[in-house]
């Protein structure tokens, strides 16, 4: 039986309209929060109508980390960007939250991950990098997602990831997770080597096979 959770509440909520670059057009539910374990500020964004409540099935959730580079920037070097833009409209489409959790750099900090960048143009893959900067290989926490969701009154979910890892730990933090539903492969000539090693050594359930660098989107599933 896991632990309870330090409570953690609803600080602010508002509805901010988002327009990503190509166009694609919604607008979020945006939630601040007080009582986060970690004192950070993420953020939750309900989307979608309901937040997936009114459907009687989990709200399908992404915890999202933080990728500046990525996110903002659109650095090719890894898939955040796409990855993020995806999440939004599928979930807008079936209603639930996409949580963007302050973990730049699998949990390291920007400037960390750009060190970790920077040793990966000598050789060193995006694991190794991190081991060699002094880091663990990912140290993401999911508590302050587990604290989210319970503050938004969601116990059971469909987990929008292909990462395992962030199953077994909102699963261990008390969240049901019902469903591993996977995300697309965004695979490009710049980041086809970090996926490959996110597959390899990270455990993402990644099907690399099917894709050809072009940048085209693949479905790892149903």
């Amino acid at each position: 039986m896991p632990a309870p959770l330090p409570a953690a509440t609803i600080r602010t909520r508002l509805t901010v309209p988002l327009r990503f670059t190509d166009g694609y057009s919604t607008s979020a539910r945006v939630f601040t929060f007080d009582g986060l374990v970690d004192g950070r500020e993420h953020l939750a964004l309900g989307l979608g109508a309901g937040d997936g409540v009114r459907s009687g099935r989990p709200p399908l959730v992404r915890p999202h980390s933080e990728c500046l580079t990525g996110d903002v920037f659109g650095s090719q070097r890894c898939d955040c960007g796409p990855q993020m833009r995806e999440a939004v409209e599928r979930i807008a489409c079936v209603g639930g939250f996409l949580l963007y959790l302050r973990q730049e750099g699998r949990g390291i900090g920007l400037y960390a991950k750009l060190d970790a960048y920077a040793l990966q143009d000598t050789g060193l893959d995006t694991y190794e990098a991190n081991l060699a900067l002094g880091h663990a290989e990912d140290e993401r926490d999911y508590t302050v997602a587990a604290q989210m969701l319970q503050a938004l009154g969601q116990s059971r979910v469909a987990l929008l990831s292909n990462n395992p890892d962030k199953v077994a730990q909102l699963c261990g933090l008390g969240v049901v997770v019902t469903e591993r539903v996977p995300t697309g492969v965004h695979l490009s000539p710049a980041n086809a080597r970090y996926l490959a090693t996110k597959a390899r050594s990270g455990a993402h359930l990644l099907d690399l096979s099917r894709a050809e660098g072009d940048g085209t989107t693949f479905s790892t599933g149903p």
